[in-house]
Order: C-alpha cells, then sequence, then structure tokens
C-alpha cells in the first residue's frame, strides 16, 4: 500500500529560509560599509561568528538546540510566544543578543560604535521580516499533491517566529492538514515523540507517510527513527553522512512525484 500522507519541513524545504538570511545580511553589512567604509563581507563573517560564540553562552542553548533554533533566527526574533519558561528567558536576552552581536562584528573590524550597533539589529530584523522567499517549486507541487495525500507541515523552532514566517506567506498555510511546530510541541526533530504525535494527529501509521526535508540530522534522522520513509531534498549537493542515510534522495521537489507514485 502506498503513502497517504506527505510531512514537509519548512525552512529550506519549502521556504528559501537560507537566502533569505543571505540577503538580509548582505543588505545590513552594506550600510555598514557606507557609513564606516569597511568590507561588508569580512563584517557579515565577523558577526556571524561573534552571535554564534555569544549564543552558545546562554542558559538557554541546550533548550534552543532541542528544539531547532538557530543563531541567525535569534539575531530577527522576539521569542515572546510559548509556553514554556526557556522562551520568557530568551525573550529577555534577545534585545541584548541582538545588539551584542552587531556591536561584537564591528569590533572585530575596528569600529566602535554602539549607536550603529544598534541600527544594524534593528535593521537586520526588518530586512529579514521583507523577505520570505519561496522555492519556485513549491506551489506547483502542493497543488499536485493536495486532495491526493494528506499534507502535514512539521517544522523545528519557536512557535512565533515559525508562524511569523508563515504569516510572511500566507497562502501556504491552507495547503496543510495540520501544522505542528517543535516549540509548541515542547521537542524538536529529530526527537521520535514529536513524530508520532504527527501520526497520530491525521489518525495514520508510519508506513503510510513520508517525511521530506533538507537536513539529515533532523527530518532524516527522525523520520527513520519513527519508521517513516525519508526523501532528503539535497539542492546543492550537500555532503552525505553514512550514519544517516535516507529512503530517497531529490534535488528539486518535483521528484517527489515519482517517488509517492513508486510506493
Amino acid at each position: 500500500m502506498g503513502a497517504s500522507a506527505v510531512f514537509f519541513d519548512l525552512d529550506d524545504t519549502l521556504l528559501w529560509d537560507e537566502r533569505s538570511v543571505e540577503e538580509s545580511f548582505r543588505a545590513t553589512c552594506d550600510t555598514a560599509a557606507a557609513q564606516k567604509g569597511i568590507d561588508a563581507a569580512a563584517l557579515e563573517t565577523a558577526v556571524r561568528r561573534e552571535a554564534r560564540a555569544l549564543y552558545e553562552t546562554y542558559d538557554t542553548y541546550a533548550f534552543t538546540k532541542m528544539i531547532g533554533i538557530n543563531p541567525f533566527e535569534a539575531l530577527w526574533g522576539q521569542f515572546t510566544v510559548g509556553q514554556q519558561p526557556e522562551f520568557r528567558r530568551m525573550a529577555e536576552l534577545i534585545p541584548s543578543y541582538q545588539n551584542e552581536s552587531w556591536n561584537r562584528g564591528l569590533k572585530a573590524l575596528g569600529v566602535y560604535d554602539e549607536q550603529l550597533a544598534q541600527q544594524l539589529a534593528d535593521q537586520f530584523g526588518a530586512e529579514r521580516r521583507s523577505r520570505p522567499h519561496v522555492y519556485e517549486e513549491t506551489f506547483q507541487v502542493l497543488d499536485e499533491l493536495k486532495g491526493n495525500y494528506k499534507l502535514l507541515l512539521l517544522t523545528n523552532g519557536c512557535p512565533g517566529l515559525q508562524q511569523e514566517k508563515l504569516d510572511g506567506v500566507p497562502e501556504l498555510i491552507p495547503y496543510f492538514d495540520e501544522i505542528i511546530i517543535s516549540g509548541s510541541f515542547g521537542k524538536g526533530k529529530p526527537d521520535t515523540s514529536i513524530f508520532e504525535h504527527a501520526l497520530s494527529r491525521l489518525n495514520i501509521s508510519p508506513q503510510d507517510a513520508v517525511m521530506v526535508g533538507d537536513k539529515l540530522t533532523t527530518d532524516i534522522k527522525g523520520g527513520l527513527s519513527a519508521g517513516i520513509k525519508t526523501v532528503w531534498i539535497n539542492r546543492n549537493n550537500r555532503p552525505h553522512n553514512p550514519e544517516i542515510q535516507p529512503d530517497y534522495e531529490i534535488k528539486h521537489l518535483s521528484e517527489l512525484h515519482g517517488i509517492l507514485e513508486g510506493l
């Protein structure tokens, strides 16, 4: 018997989050370059490095890693939604984190200007919110699947932030019978329990579902642990992991049709 449901990851599977982040960094760093005569690319590298290092020092780091919130999402998120106390803590930390990440990045290039750091922190958030990119094939593939399969969105992240991403592309939401966000559930991919929760929401068995996602360590590993067929969308020829073997690998979402028909 073939699959009756398809689970989709959100970021860098349906939404082109990586492009949104890259463009936001470029626009923000160009502002600093114009004001201070520094190299925009060097500033981006410095801010990414400093943000990641600072993020890992917080007492919320283990929680954010488990839920699946990365340092660059924290550079524009607000974290005012979510039941867990860690989200309240993040809401307290985030304003200083965003400012300090840019401040440290500027200092690494010899620029000491706290006012500019705050300006850049604010701009980065605004730039990211204005860039909700979707892959060109996303809606066509969903159009073709809708009505033939149950569709479920299974995404890691803060409920407020992931909802904000979805609100930026409101036409995406109606395609899905269910939307599950790890920050609302309490655990993130690859934890088996969130996949079991997804199956229960659709009242199906593991053999009835297919998980489609771009990350081996979360989407694919978790799907496999739950007994679900997995499809790795590997658009950019990322390296394989011999310890995590997806059932299928594709470069374009349109290839999904052939896989589903063959099950």
